[in-house]
């Protein structure tokens, strides 16, 4: 009866493309009665939908995978939870404890390994809890960083006025400029805060800055976004 009534003290999870490599982990953390597993996921914008509706204490996140890069998705959420990192290539280590990971399992994991893993992000709890008890661990960022031209460059939110698909690329018009990168309007829109809407296959808009609107387009001062007509009932509620 114990068992059955235990309560999961941490909700996890995980991110992965290949089927073989999610079940590991799965297979894993099914040792530990202390976890719960909230999903498992093929791709970072599963991920990024499941994080949306749930709280999560911590993901078990593969780096390299198809269109959106774990470290890339990590790195641009606005709430972070703990992340364990996982790959096959050892070359991505440093990249992962950049972004304070904290750990990073190199493939095929090991249970040994995976449980090394695992004590250190209870310790890491544990200490944050023993430290600061009434600071929030958490803070939404305010910004985040894009690569353009071999550059990292930051985007801080409330200058972004609006972002316009251009097929493989999008372009970030600011309140002082704009700036073009590789990046599917959808992996770009999973990255950013509430304030900001899809209005239209092409046009995703900053409410705040939104100045007038009528049935088929909006204003942000003098500029025209035309807006969707499946996007008009959401933008509708963004703005009630």
């Amino acid at each position: 009866m114990a068992n059955q009534t235990q309560r999961k003290c941490y909700r996890c999870i995980i991110v992965d493309d290949e089927a073989l490599g999610r079940e590991l982990i799965e297979m894993h953390l099914a040792q530990f009665a202390e976890f719960e597993l909230v999903a498992s996921c093929n791709s970072a914008i599963e991920a990024h939908q499941v994080l949306q509706n749930q709280s999560v204490d911590l993901l078990f996140l593969d780096i390299e995978m198809p269109v959106l890069k774990g470290t890339d998705f990590y790195q641009n959420l606005a709430h972070k939870p703990y992340v364990i990192f996982t790959t096959a290539y050892r070359d991505y280590a440093i990249e992962g404890f950049e972004l304070d990971a904290v750990d990073y399992l190199l493939k095929p994991i090991v249970f040994s390994r995976f449980f090394k893993a695992v004590e250190k992000f209870k310790q890491r709890i544990t200490n944050i809890h023993h430290a600061e008890p009434n600071v929030p661990t958490q803070q939404a960022p305010n910004a985040m960083f894009v690569r353009e031209n071999r550059k990292q460059v930051r985007i801080v939110f409330e200058n972004v006025l609006y972002v316009e698909g251009l097929k493989d690329y999008i372009k970030i018009f600011l309140c002082d400029g704009s700036h073009i990168i590789k990046s599917s309007m959808s992996a770009f829109e999973s990255q950013l805060p509430e304030n900001f809407a899809r209005v239209h296959r092409s046009f995703i808009v900053n409410v705040d800055h939104i100045s007038a609107y009528a049935h088929q387009y909006l204003e942000l001062g003098e500029i025209e976004i035309p807006i969707g007509d499946q996007y008009r009932e959401h933008l509708k509620n963004k703005l009630a």
